[in-house]
Order: structure tokens, then C-alpha cells, then sequence
């Protein structure tokens, strides 16, 4: 599970709207037919248009800066070991989106009218895509990137000869070429994986939308506020304030394994991502300590992330520095990439 908190961006380049937004997040519909498409939904309504979506959080944005978000975008990317245990992506995924906005809420440490903030304060609303793409960030792309250039390089060799402008060997050079694609690292479908290619399999996930004020238009919410949980003196009052990321990532893992009898692996754990961060040899350590076959599938899950997995010791005492320091480069790589965690 791989989830994104991001705040809105205010650049000169982008704007003050959730149009843009919610106009790209319609990219998959294009081209279907209504019954095919996916809408916009919320914890209580199904099909809502992207024009409701776009007025509701654009009028919800009370007493906000220009330079203040006026949304957050939740991204969640469950894995393809997640997505197995889901009968119907798309109905599956909405209720569980449901489960994780409860989560969201308990998550604040804020009160309005003198009560927790309970999901009918909030106003999301969230989507269901079934496509990703590859990125820049993506192992796959960064291995593959060396072919990707010298290809690049005799294409416009190619071009150059036949304009006239270079002596060379058209067959050879188109040759190479194909030789080069067929050697890069990562292929998929019999074609060199490049930025942009769709991503084979189930890639089902989940983009949503929760406006930065409450649904009365009154109070702010930010799950990027920096406050973890504590309480400040404004006016004269005393008032909560803060969200506790970290319990949302727990919770959110929780209910994904709850709702659908999920057994994780401690290696695809926001628990052994903390552990990974705070104390790398206690990571690789628990690792090694799994049960045979849970180790396996652990050490499977790296491998697809992308990390290099060098010949392990059986003995824990074993383990040399020099090993756990090629875990660990590797490890480091794929959690940039969201690879790993939440």
C-alpha cells in the first residue's frame, strides 16, 4: 500500500481552482461508455458529475489565502498482492475508500462544537482509475535509461544520415537499434518499458479529493499541518489542533487487511517501513528472522520493487556490513519511488 497526502499546488502555473484537477482525473473516461465510466463519489452518493465536484470545492474555500491550499489530493496505491484479495476493484475500492475517510477523520485532533470531527464534517470526493504509467522515478525507467539514450543517440544518427548530413551505415545502425531495445532490463508485452507506457495487470486505485474546510464552511482541516496532536490558546480559548499521520497509515492499513482478510508481510508493513528509517539493522534483522516462507515472500516483495537482492547469509550473525549496505541503497531507492509503504 503506497498513500500520498498532497497539498494543492499554488504556482503561478497553476490554478486556484480544482477544475484542472478533476478534469484530468476524467482522463479515463474518454472514449467510454456511460455505463463503462467511473464517477466521482462520496461516503453517501454514487455518480456524481465532475461540474458538482468542481462547484462544491471551489465554493467551500471561506476566509483561505491565495497562497493556502484550498484541497488536499489522498492517493492510494494498493499493491498487486492488495489487489488480489479484492473481488470487484471498483466496488471493492469504493467501499474501503469509505472505511479509510472514518479513518481520516479520527485522525484530526481537532473538535467542532464541542465534539470530534465525525465524517459528516468533512466534504471529499473521490475516484476510482484503473491505469497507471510508468514514471521517471520508476526503477524500471532509471535501469532501462542508459539504452533509452544510446537508442535516442542513433535515431538522430539515422536522421542525419539519410538528410545527407552524416556518412553511415543505415542497416547496421537500425540494426543496433533494435538490438538495443531488445536488451534493455525491463521489458513488457516484447517491448522496452519507457516514461508514460501503461503498466500491465490489474493497476486499480484510488484518487481523492477532501476540501481544506470543514463541510460548514467554517473550520480548517489540514492533514499537513505539522502539529501531531496538541492544543494551543487562540482568543482566549483553549483549542485542539493537529493530524496524526502516522495513525491514518496505521489505521488505513488496518482496515485494508480487516475489510479483506489480507495477511500482510512484514516487509510490505508501514510498520517495517518505521523500522527500516529509525534503525535499518533492526529491519534487515527482522527480516531475516521470518519464518522461511513469510522470509521468501518478503524478499520476493524487494525484488519487484526494484531492490537488488545479493546472496543472504542463513546466520543472522552472518550478515555482513557490506551486504546490509546493498540492501539498504536498494531499499532506499525503491521507497523514493513509492515503491515501498505508505
Amino acid at each position: 500500500m503506497y498513500i500520498t497526502i498532497t497539498p494543492q499546488k499554488l504556482t503561478a502555473t497553476f490554478s486556484q481552482s480544482v477544475s484542472d484537477f478533476v478534469n484530468y482525473l476524467e482522463k479515463e473516461n474518454q472514449d467510454l461508455e456511460v455505463d463503462d465510466m467511473e464517477h466521482f463519489f462520496n461516503q453517501y452518493e454514487d455518480e456524481i458529475s465532475k461540474d458538482q465536484v468542481i462547484k462544491e470545492i471551489d465554493e467551500n474555500t471561506s476566509k483561505l489565502k491565495k497562497v493556502e491550499p484550498k484541497y488536499y489530493s489522498i492517493t492510494v496505491n494498493p499493491s498487486k498482492y492488495e489487489l488480489s484479495r479484492l473481488q470487484n476493484s471498483s466496488e471493492d475500492l469504493k467501499t474501503y475508500t469509505k472505511a479509510l475517510m472514518e479513518d481520516y477523520v479520527k485522525s484530526f485532533n481537532r473538535e467542532l462544537n464541542g465534539k470530534p470531527i465525525n465524517i459528516d464534517d468533512i466534504k471529499y470526493f473521490a475516484k476510482i482509475e484503473h491505469q497507471r504509467t510508468f514514471k521517471g522515478t520508476d526503477h524500471q525507467i532509471k535501469e532501462n535509461q542508459p539504452y533509452a539514450t544510446k537508442i535516442l543517440e542513433l535515431k538522430q544518427d539515422v536522421r542525419k544520415v539519410q538528410r545527407g548530413e552524416l556518412d553511415g551505415n543505415l542497416s547496421k545502425m537500425k540494426s543496433e537499434i533494435a538490438k538495443l531495445e531488445k536488451e534493455a532490463p525491463h521489458q513488457q508485452n516484447g517491448k522496452r518499458i519507457v516514461q508514460g507506457m501503461n503498466k500491465a495487470g490489474n493497476q486499480s486505485h484510488i484518487h481523492i479529493i477532501v476540501s481544506r474546510k470543514d463541510a460548514s464552511n467554517s473550520i480548517s482541516l489540514s492533514p499537513g499541518s505539522k502539529y501531531k496532536a496538541s492544543e494551543v490558546m487562540m482568543n482566549g480559548k483553549l483549542v485542539k489542533r493537529g493530524f496524526d499521520r502516522d495513525a491514518f497509515f496505521l489505521k488505513a492499513e488496518k482496515t485494508f487487511d480487516t475489510t479483506f482478510q489480507y495477511k500482510r508481510n512484514y516487509a510490505e508493513s508501514y510498520q517495517s517501513k518505521k523500522d527500516y528509517i529509525k534503525n535499518p539493522k533492526f529491519y534487515f534483522s527482522t527480516l531475516l528472522g521470518l519464518p522461511k516462507s513469510e522470509k521468501a515472500f518478503a524478499f520476493k516483495i524487494l525484488a519487484k520493487s526494484g531492490v537488488h537482492i545479493p546472496t543472504i547469509p542463513t546466520n543472522k550473525v552472518q550478515l555482513a556490513l557490506k551486504v546490509l549496505n546493498r540492501l539498504k541503497r536498494g531499499v532506499d531507492i525503491a521507497i523514493k519511488s513509492g515503491s515501498i509503504g505508505i
